[in-house]
């Protein structure tokens, strides 16, 4: 039996597929609902790609319907960070990017690395992912509306409406943390996480819940530097010779959801959690420039929680240093 490798850009509305074969390579561009779903499956059949690797990027809610879909009709499915098949693609030269030819890079790379499987999330986790998001959509819409209220809008009629408005995105946002609130009490391992992660000084209710719908499970991760790496906080060094020498970066390849959630907390952690502060106090005394430093001590904000959670015990200044890695 042959091995086939599947290689899948993804959009909002459609998916490119690669299928590499023994012999050659088929190309085919469905939508992305259940009728494209299926239309896939029928065709990998017809192929004959009974044995399949299929392999996606990392980009969000788009790609994991058709991953879910494919795992559940017995494919081996892999979700890799877009950052790879970006530096795969760079290896290979690609300089014409198109969504038959990113599909392709992503066979080839998932041919040659053979990334690990992938596996649905449960639904405790998938289901707080969408009310999480749908809490900051919520929350975008109404600064967008207080946003137009202050920006000078005179006639009344305006007015009303946009105060009946926010009144109305205000409601909803109370109504859905209470929802994210419930669920999580509902599921008994959430619930001891949030406490766990609520316990250290800078994260709260609102950084927590948000932490768990992003971080599907952080003892999955060998090290809390594994996890600010796939969060994009790890400094990126740019050296070459004696002429180029730049400062160091956030390389900003990871999880953006992730990085935004713990923005606001590292600026609390920074004054109120004696970890962070010593840490960013003596990054300060070293020159470092304030965004250096925050984004510091969103890294350390991150292995602190990865060390809660990974040691099931409460946040203490006494070992928690020893965690702060």
């Amino acid at each position: 039996m042959s091995q086939f490798t599947l290689g899948i850009d993804v959009s909002k509305d459609t998916l490119d597929f690669a299928l590499l074969g023994e012999k050659k390579t088929e190309y085919r561009h469905f939508t992305n609902d259940e009728t494209g779903y299926s239309h896939l499956v029928n065709w990998l059949r017809k192929s004959g790609a009974a044995s399949l690797h299929a392999c996606l990027e990392a980009t969000g809610q788009y790609g994991e319907d058709v991953a879910t879909y494919l795992h559940n009709h017995g494919y081996r499915v892999s979700v890799v960070n877009p950052a790879r098949i970006k530096a795969y693609a760079a290896s290979k030269l690609r300089r014409f990017k198109t969504d038959k030819g990113d599909a392709e890079v992503i066979a080839l790379f998932c041919q040659k690395e053979v990334p690990p499987a992938w596996t649905p999330p449960p639904d405790s986790f998938r289901d707080l992912k969408y009310l999480v998001r749908h809490l900051d959509d919520l929350k975008k819409s109404r600064q967008q509306e207080r946003n137009r209220l202050m920006s000078g809008v005179s006639l009344p009629s305006v007015l009303a409406q946009l105060k009946d408005h926010i009144h109305f995105l205000s409601t909803q946002i109370k109504q859905t943390t209470n929802i994210i609130a419930q669920h999580i009490d509902k599921h008994p391992e959430l619930k001891k996480q949030k406490e766990l992660l609520k316990s250290i000084p800078g994260i709260g209710d609102t950084t927590a819940a948000a932490l768990l719908s992003e971080v599907r499970d952080f003892r999955t991760f060998d090290s809390g530097g594994q996890l600010a790496a796939y969060a994009g906080l790890v400094p990126e060094q740019r050296d070459s010779g004696t002429s180029v020498h730049r400062k160091p970066h956030l390389a900003k390849n990871g999880n953006r959801n992730l990085r935004k959630i713990l923005y606001m907390p590292a600026m609390v952690a920074i004054r109120f959690n004696p970890i962070v502060r010593a840490f960013s106090e003596r990054l300060k005394a070293s020159r470092h420039c304030p965004m250096s430093i925050i984004g510091a001590a969103m890294h350390k904000l991150l292995n602190l929680a990865y060390g809660v959670i990974k040691t099931g015990q409460l946040f203490d200044p006494a070992w928690g240093q020893k965690l702060a890695v």
